[in-house]
């Protein structure tokens, strides 16, 4: 057995997570020899974002059920082929199969805490607005244990206020999470070239009238609940593959992280989104074995 071994527990909704966010991070944990198990609002088993899986239904015309088959946005908007090897191994395993409810958690049980996202509002609300996992969040920032969250993962972090001081977790701290930036692309792209009649497929939460753009999106709120607005970090312009980690046209994998992005801040690891995953999962589990320096933006 590795004596460095941990327990990990990923969190979430029983419906639409991103399937990237969890089956890479879920292979590269396991594959470092840690015990990964999982939890749900309910206890019952999670299922991923079927579009993420498929594809079908991405684009202009896959309201019609015999066209919904052809894929042009849906295949490139997908998790790759990489990530869905990932998670077809991951339903096959007996702890994802098997999860807990999150009224059972306890913060003793667990060396680490991974926060997935998704953005599909039929599924992500359930994760996203539990108060028991709120509550769990909070106390396992405190600890002082490894919490590891990506794109609305943040946004549940955020959300999430420390027993001691009352504030969010994450005020104080240095974080990433999905750019306005990045969300709003991928808006525009559904609103005009691929899902029309579901356009706020990409947004979790829209705005209400007199905010401004962006106000309920995943930027601004991580951003509201920080000590000042410059803790939220994004790729800094002059950056070493600045395109490749801006662009949204690009994903890290195993063999190349040039175009991921993360930030580390103490115990804590956060990333944008899908396209940074692997390096964000390998951060964490070094964070678990070894521990980091105190900040590694980039």
């Amino acid at each position: 057995m590795n004596a460095t071994r941990k327990t990990v527990l990923i969190a979430l909704p029983n419906l639409d997570f991103d399937p990237s966010e969890v089956a890479v991070p879920w292979r590269i944990l396991t594959s470092h020899g840690h015990k990964v198990v999982f939890a749900t609002p309910d206890g019952k088993a999670a299922t991923a974002d079927p579009l993420m899986l498929s594809g079908e239904g991405l684009d202009a015309w896959g309201w019609i059920p015999l066209l919904r088959k052809i894929r042009l946005l849906g295949l490139a908007l997908r998790a790759n082929a990489a990530a869905r090897a990932d998670y077809a191994a991951l339903e096959g395993d007996s702890a994802f199969q098997a999860p807990l409810a999150y009224a059972a958690l306890d913060v003793a049980g667990y060396d680490g805490l991974l926060l997935p996202g998704g953005h599909r509002v039929r599924g992500m609300l359930a994760y996203l607005e539990s108060q028991p996992l709120q509550d769990f969040t909070g106390a396992f920032f405190d600890s002082g244990k490894p919490v590891a969250a990506i794109c609305h993962g943040v946004v549940l972090a955020a959300r999430s206020r420390s027993p001691r001081s009352g504030k969010s977790v994450l005020h104080g701290r240095k974080t990433t999470a999905l750019t306005w930036k990045l969300e709003r692309s991928a808006w525009s792209l559904m609103k005009f070239c691929g899902r029309f009649w579901d356009p706020a497929y990409y947004r979790t939460y829209g705005e209400q009238e007199g905010e401004a753009a962006g106000y309920r999106g995943v930027q601004a709120e991580v951003t509201r609940a920080l000590a000042q607005p410059a803790d939220f970090i994004d790729v800094a312009a002059g950056a070493p593959d600045h395109f490749r980690k801006s662009s949204g046209l690009f994903r890290d994998s195993a063999g190349d992280s040039r175009p991921a992005f993360i930030v580390q801040d103490g115990n804590y690891v956060s990333a944008r989104w899908p396209g940074d995953v692997h390096r964000f999962a390998t951060a964490f589990s070094r964070l678990l074995e070894d521990g980091l320096p105190a900040r590694e933006p980039g």
